[in-house]
């Protein structure tokens, strides 16, 4: 199984790195570099226009852009999995993951981007803006996923070559996930749903489920999920599985209340 996460807007390049963390180098660096090419050809007000951000935002992105190089290392790129900073990241936490937690997330779980197209937990990444929706023109079309075509779709499926039956777990928003080409896509789709109780009946309430998602992701890093089944197990934060709101391909967890802070 292959477990999908959207990216975050919130990074952390502060923190720094626990001392001889694996890494890995990004898998489509041509593909990223094109982008950045492209993203340098903007000024700040047309990249302020494009992504719908402050003037300050604007700037730091295009500082970003021209600080981008194609070779990563320690001082100018850290792992993804450190790297992003949001909701789901912080029902993930990584930093209290073991080794051997990483090493599996490594081969389980892919982070979709913009950017980088898909990266594994210790890709390391430079800091960047791009989100999957941005109507970004490139020589491929008029948006990124255009650019991006079957690329994603066939890398998930090499990932899932060894799987006798492949299945992705797709915990990524709508946005990140329509960048998968699903005819070109191999595999069996299940999607998680996170619903909490409000005004009478389960809804899904943005923050709480960002954050679901990455507790999901880190209830199947620690525990070596292997088959669908397993994840009817999810427990986390008064989480439960709901199997009369479920069908096999999308899979309803539940809670009346958030733990007390």
């Amino acid at each position: 199984m292959l477990f999908l996460l959207s990216p975050a807007k919130s990074l952390d390049y502060d923190t720094p790195v626990p001392e001889g963390l694996a890494h890995t180098t990004p898998q489509f660096v041509p593909q990223s570099t094109a982008l950045i090419e492209v993203l340098r050809e903007q000024s700040p007000q047309q990249i302020a226009s494009l992504m719908e951000l402050s003037d300050t935002l604007a700037a730091l992105n295009v500082a970003r852009y021209q600080a981008w190089r194609p070779r990563f290392t320690a001082h100018n790129s850290r792992q993804a999995v450190l790297a992003f900073n949001g909701d789901v990241y912080e029902g993930l936490q990584a930093r209290s993951l073991s080794a051997d937690d990483l090493d599996w997330a490594q081969s389980h779980v892919a982070i979709l981007s913009g950017l980088y197209g898909v990266l594994r937990p210790l890709d390391r990444m430079q800091p960047y803006r791009l989100e999957m929706g941005t109507r970004l023109a490139t020589e491929a079309g008029s948006n990124l996923y255009q650019f991006w075509g079957r690329q994603i779709a066939e890398h998930l499926n090499t990932r899932l070559r060894a799987d006798t039956t492949p299945v992705v777990i797709n915990l990524a928003s709508q946005e990140y996930f329509k960048a998968v080409d699903r005819k070109a896509l191999k595999a069996r789709v299940i999607e998680c749903v996170f619903e909490d109780w409000k005004g009478g009946n389960y809804k899904i309430i943005s923050f709480f489920a960002k954050r679901a998602r990455g507790l999901m992701a880190r209830y199947a890093i620690t525990h070596r999920l292997a088959t669908p089944h397993q994840l009817e197990g999810f427990d986390l934060d008064g989480y439960a599985f709901a199997p009369a709101s479920s069908t096999p391909e999308r899979l309803v967890f539940r809670r009346k209340a958030p733990p007390a802070l």
